[in-house]
């Protein structure tokens, strides 16, 4: 399979007290939390529950890299933009980065790799559903 590259998906972002460290800074391990919201909102809780529900079929971190240029902050509104390449049949790589609204380039970036497994922990392609999603649902902002 060739690499399938869809639109960029956009999901707002409200940076609240919990979210910052002793610094008044988002705590970096926080953005890993942020960027997995983002995924969700674009395949949608709903099949997620139902892949795992009626198929067995869920996702894992195959790997995963993040890039800090610049802190985020009590109060900030921000967006996770989310542009995903399916890579294979088994690999989609999501290409995440946090933006400041109007910025010129983004705050933190991330390049974070997911396969789907089954209920015993095996490898399995993706879903016919989540691909059809991916191209679908990165047109919507969410």
């Amino acid at each position: 399979m060739t690499t399938e590259t869809t639109k960029v998906h956009v999901t707002a972002l409200q940076i609240y007290y919990e979210d910052t460290d002793l610094s008044g800074a988002v705590y970096h391990a926080n953005y890993l939390r942020y960027f997995e919201r983002a995924r969700e909102h674009l395949l949608g809780p709903a099949e997620l529950v139902r892949l795992w529900r009626d198929e067995g079929t869920g996702f894992v971190v195959y790997k995963c890299e993040l890039t800090f240029r610049e802190p985020a902050g009590l109060g900030d509104v921000l967006e996770v933009r989310t542009l995903v390449n399916m890579e294979s049949e088994f690999r989609a790589v999501f290409n995440q980065s946090v933006w400041r609204p109007g910025a010129k380039q983004p705050m933190v970036e991330g390049k974070v790799q997911l396969v789907c497994v089954d209920r015993q922990n095996r490898l399995v392609p993706l879903p016919p559903t989540v691909r059809e999603r991916i191209r679908a649902g990165a047109d919507e902002t969410g």
